[in-house]
């Protein structure tokens, strides 16, 4: 019985291999499987320093020897609420926007917002967004078109053909409520000055998941992350 079993997998494995949809599906399945598969084996990031740093191209992919990464992209899975401290070049505000990315582009209707303190931040992230999606190999993209040509889409917005979508939005908790998305970044949560209140917007308008980041400073995000409770002026 166990030599039939083995025999009928094989067989399947040859049918498999000699049908070019199969192989496109197996090839999709991968590239998809995780966040941190996709970041770091199916595109690839830019890196404005990359002359000082002597490296070969500006585009690469998420770097697998950060230690880090791997246990940021899980638990970017894992937890619906992330409250993230980060400093400088650890890649937490692209690693967050790629996590969002993949989400949306593996996800039909699956629409996320971005918000930082200036709108001309918040195009930045955006268009990495967009990189990250045009780095990915033409049988991906091909797989996960565009809901129109990137040089169509706004500089605001990123959208796809399955009804997903990344949106920028500057500072300010009025900002949120016109939007329902699964997910929302609040991205240098220490320098909005309405970050709490933007926190309180997105429980009630954010379905699914909710990431603030933030290098350390006092104010708001570093007393709610320390659960520090002050109690109002009368």
């Amino acid at each position: 019985m166990h030599l039939k079993a083995l025999k009928r997998r094989l067989d399947a494995l040859r049918r498999e291999s000699a049908n070019p949809v199969a192989l496109v599906d197996v090839r999709l399945r991968d590239a998809m499987s995780s966040p941190y598969r996709w970041a770091t084996q199916y595109t690839e990031t830019y890196n404005e320093h990359w002359k000082d740093e002597q490296r070969p191209s500006p585009y690469e992919p998420f770097p697998q020897r950060l230690p880090y990464l791997k246990p940021l992209f899980q638990v970017l899975e894992l937890e619906r609420i992330l409250w993230i401290v980060k400093s400088r070049d650890m890649m937490v505000s692209w690693a967050s926007v790629a996590y969002l990315t993949w989400k949306a582009i593996a996800t039909p209707f699956c629409g996320s917002v971005l918000q930082t303190q200036k709108e001309k931040k918040v195009i930045q992230l955006v268009d990495y967004a967009k990189c990250l999606y045009q780095r990915q190999p033409a049988w991906l993209r091909e797989a996960f078109p565009l809901a129109k040509p990137l040089k169509n889409q706004s500089e605001l917005e990123l959208e796809f053909a399955n009804g997903s979508y990344i949106v920028g939005i500057p500072g300010g908790a009025d900002q949120i409520r016109s939007y329902h998305p699964w997910g929302y970044l609040n991205d240098e949560s220490s320098f909005q000055a309405e970050a709490g209140d933007c926190y309180n917007e997105a429980l009630s308008v954010v379905k699914g998941k909710i990431i603030f980041n933030s290098s350390a400073g006092p104010g708001w995000y570093a007393d709610a992350r320390r659960d520090i409770v002050h109690k109002e002026e009368e």
